[in-house]
């Protein structure tokens, strides 16, 4: 503490630093990626456990043997959907009460902003089937979901069939102390948004929808269901959220351990076969890679990512037939779901214990956020170096004595007084140096945001483009626009004091993205870390001096897009599917109006985080570079 306290000490410290800026960047930056790679390996990634009590054993006997009736409803579904062309909602209704269910349905529509080319769908109208299985032995107070979502393109009609032969199973027993929901939605995620919408009585994404005529307790966690085949060579399982939300880390080792027990594989994107090994880790770090990738995307990747929205803890079973050697019918997965569902049926409160914030190299490791986060925190605190250096460099050029001067302070002599130096170094640089930039950032940020929704029309009236192409052609002119930012600013802002200028702006600048960063990191650590990784080393090298075409084409490089570009290429990478130039070209553009529909059909915030917040900072450092 005396060092800090003692202002000849700090003012040497502050030196000090000042004089190894660049070695402190390199070395902290190098830290960062190096401490993110090492979270692979054993020494910081840990075995999971289970915290929460009431679901740390597994001795419960699953009964279910209901394989045979399951792939018959499932090809009576079937049948009935290819004759209706839609969910057969008459038949689901008749099953379910069969079963001996409380069966409701839900109507809803909703009109995109812009027709989603993906899916072929503009004006969207459905309907979701639930039915109720009412707790013998408690109130309806609370309950449990298990739902299938049923898309136009997907063949989803076995996990509809094990859906029903549970709700069968389920309603010749006496243990439940909770409501089990059985909910089938159409339209995936739509229908899903719907559905919750209608049952917490929110309307959040402007959805039309009919009220729910019954209802259960309050949801204490949800399993999402998605099975191609009747036989599964393996379950993986899919924990990312809407805007990087993940659900309790108990929710997952329950999954894990009923597989165990049952003889199921488990999978979480790849799984590493023997972590004593060099393999394992390497093959973790893929994962990892993956989970990261995945999360900072901020979709929801399964319907239990709009679970998690409302506080309930929530994962998606998608059944693999990859035709491995050994397979697993419907039984030995309507067993596992069967094991979970009974010990969450224990709970007496909402799962708590153990972590929300999380990364996982394997099904069995994870890292917790103490000790992920330093590798973001090192990654800021080049920008912190960087900020201490210019505020000394202004401080240097407005003082006679060089950065070693002092300001009187509250009448005393040796106190270096930073509030005084902000305002001294600033002197002579003009207001208008610092507002025209701010604000031309921010006009064209938001120019971005709002203009490709609402200039769609316009847009295909005057060109041969349909709705969608107009979205994403119109961003991508925006966002070429920003590049003539620097000739903007110059024709407003004062030609006095060009260095301190610059150098004013830069300060903003980077105070301004290690806010931005810094929030992202501790909301989603993983979109953080990216943007830090990419856009920290742009934004500490921009200078109007040295090598300015080197400068310009490292920040080109590192805006929000090029990483969302090259992102998509290291997915696809990973994954083992390299893409060509063409076909990463394409999926860049298709994956921009999915982040402008998905902000507005679902609320995920990436897209307006981009256009209104990181990409006017990164036309600061860009105006920076480009300074007169």
């Amino acid at each position: 503490m005396g060092l800090l306290s003692d202002p000849v000490r700090r003012r040497a410290l502050a030196r000090l630093v000042l004089r190894l800026n660049a070695p402190l960047c390199v070395l902290s930056y190098v830290a960062g990626i190096a401490w993110f790679l090492a979270l692979v390996f054993p020494p910081l990634t840990q075995r999971t456990y289970m915290s929460e009590n009431a679901m740390g054993s597994t001795m419960v006997e699953e009964q279910f043997a209901g394989g045979d009736r399951a792939r018959a409803f499932a090809r009576d579904f079937a049948a009935h959907r290819k004759k209706s062309g839609a969910l057969p909602v008459a038949w689901l209704e008749r099953t379910m009460r069969s079963v001996g269910l409380e069966v409701y349905t839900q109507s809803f529509s909703r009109k995109l902003p812009f027709p989603d080319e993906t899916h072929e769908r503009y004006m969207v109208s459905g309907t979701n089937v639930y039915g109720i299985l009412r707790a013998p032995r408690a109130a309806s107070t609370e309950s449990l979901v298990l739902t299938v979502p049923c898309g136009s393109d997907s063949t989803n009609s076995q996990a509809v069939g094990l859906l029903l032969a549970l709700a069968a199973h389920f309603r010749g027993q006496i243990y439940w102390a909770k409501d089990i929901i059985f909910l089938v939605t159409e339209h995936d995620l739509l229908g899903t948004e719907a559905w919750l919408e209608a049952y917490h009585d929110v309307n959040v994404t402007g959805m039309q929808s009919s009220p729910l005529q019954g209802r259960a307790g309050a949801i204490q966690a949800a399993v999402a269901l998605e099975l191609s085949s009747d036989v599964v060579t393996s379950l993986d399982v899919a924990v990312e959220g809407l805007n990087g939300q993940l659900p309790n880390l108990d929710l997952l080792n329950l999954f894990q351990t009923f597989c165990q027990k049952g003889a199921c594989c488990a999978r979480f994107r790849l799984q590493p076969q023997d972590w004593t090994s060099l393999d394992g880790p390497l093959q973790g770090l893929q994962t990892l890679l993956l989970m990261v990738l995945r999360q900072a995307s901020g979709r929801p990747h399964g319907s239990h990512g709009l679970f998690l929205r409302y506080r309930v803890e929530a994962l998606t079973l998608r059944g693999i037939n990859s035709f491995r050697q050994y397979k697993y019918d419907l039984v030995a997965v309507g067993k596992a779901l069967e094991g979970m569902f009974r010990k969450l049926n224990h709970l007496l409160e909402r799962l708590h214990q153990s972590f929300f914030l999380y990364l996982l190299p394997a099904l069995s490791r994870f890292v917790s956020i103490g000790l992920y986060m330093p590798a973001a925190g090192f990654l800021l605190l080049v920008l912190g170096l960087k900020i201490s250096s210019l505020h000394e460099a202004e401080v240097g050029l407005e003082e006679p004595g060089g950065a070693g001067g002092m300001v009187v302070v509250f009448g005393d002599p040796l106190a270096p007084g930073p509030i005084s130096k902000s305002l001294c170094a600033l002197q002579g640089v003009g207001l208008a140096s610092l507002v025209a930039p701010l604000l031309i950032s921010q006009a064209m940020g938001l120019a971005l945001y709002v203009l490709p929704v609402l200039g769609q029309h316009v847009a295909t009236q005057h060109f041969p483009v349909a709705e969608a192409e107009a979205v994403v052609l119109t961003l991508l002119a925006i966002y070429a626009a920003g590049l003539a930012l620097p000739h903007n600013t110059h024709r407003v802002v004062s030609t006095q004091a060009p260095d301190r200028g610059w150098m004013a702006l830069k300060l903003v600048a980077l105070i301004y993205l290690a806010l931005q960063l810094g929030c992202i990191a501790l909301t989603n650590f993983s979109l953080g870390f990216l943007l830090a990784t990419t856009m920290v080393p742009a934004a500490a090298l921009a200078k109007p001096h040295g090598p300015r075409t080197l400068y310009a084409a490292l920040l080109v490089l590192t805006s929000p897009a090029a990483t969302l570009l090259g992102s998509l290429f290291l997915w696809r990478e990973l994954q083992e599917a390299p893409l060509s130039l063409a076909e990463g070209w394409q999926l860049f553009l298709a994956a921009l109006a999915q982040g402008v529909l998905e902000h507005h059909t679902y609320g995920a915030l990436l897209f307006p985080l981009l256009s209104l917040g990181l990409y006017p900072c990164w036309l600061l450092f860009w105006n920076v570079l480009f300074w007169k």
